[in-house]
């Protein structure tokens, strides 16, 4: 149960654009209409942090904690790595560096991990026991690992090695896109590499998410797995439910 307090806000911060939105947890959705800026060149801390006082200062009565999505590995509010990145993320304290620049309660976490949860409290995933592996195929390829309800975070299952070179560089939606390739060869790519996955952790179900999701019926017969596997639900809004599904635990406001 959630309890009546103001509706936590969620930031999805992408290398393209910025979106925010406050986020009504009891349905797993935006309680107003997304906000979304550029994301500006260069997009060091604080560069972003600008964006993002922006975006929820378009919301001027919310005062409550936020939630914001890193495309890197994020420990305890710190950033380690900054693959798309400006490279200036990596060792900052980004749950400080925010909370100072807002004004208020500030905890960042991996954005596909903030999907992951999405999808497992709202989503594709809701009800799911045992291990979810929620994978999302984009530039890369993001991971979220579910057991029980619980994040296991930090998982990048997209840069596990296979056959010699990184998975997600061949298996990416990007690899299609960049190599022109057709949705059966794509197809091919992706069942070895969702085969790899699944010797190594044998999960209960498999959800993939990103953009391409919505193309699920070109492209999902052909992953040949024994696991299930079925399209994410939330798409482009899981990151930014999340985020703020991040913001209200780690705040301690569940009731």
């Amino acid at each position: 149960m959630f309890s009546r307090m103001e509706h936590p806000f969620g930031i999805d911060f992408g290398g393209t654009g910025i979106k925010g939105a406050p986020v009504d947890l009891k349905h797993g959705d935006f309680a107003h209409d997304r906000v979304r800026i550029d994301t500006p060149r260069p997009a060091n801390p604080q560069a972003v942090a600008e964006v993002f006082g922006q975006i929820v200062d378009s919301f001027p009565s919310s005062k409550s904690p936020v939630g914001v999505t890193v495309p890197g590995i994020v420990r305890h509010g710190v950033v380690l790595s900054a693959a798309n990145i400006d490279k200036s993320w990596i060792g900052g304290d980004a749950d400080a560096i925010f909370t100072e620049a807002l004004g208020r309660e500030v905890h960042v976490v991996n954005d596909a991990d903030a999907a992951g949860l999405a999808e497992a409290e709202y989503g594709a995933a809701k009800g799911h026991q045992g291990l979810v592996l929620v994978i999302t195929l984009g530039t890369g390829i993001g991971s979220a690992m579910i057991y029980d309800g619980q994040l296991v975070p930090n998982s990048e299952l997209g840069h596990l090695e296979i056959d010699g070179v990184n998975a997600e560089s061949r298996a990416a939606t990007s690899a299609r896109e960049r190599e022109g390739l057709t949705w059966e060869a794509w197809g091919e790519r992706l069942t070895t590499y969702f085969r790899h996955v699944e010797r190594l952790f044998t999960p209960d179900l498999f959800v993939i998410g990103g953009g391409v999701s919505k193309s699920w019926e070109k492209f999902g017969h052909l992953i040949e797995v024994e696991t299930e596997i079925i399209p994410a639900k939330l798409q482009n809004r899981a990151g930014i439910v999340g985020a703020a599904l991040v913001a209200h635990r780690k705040a301690g406001q569940d009731d």
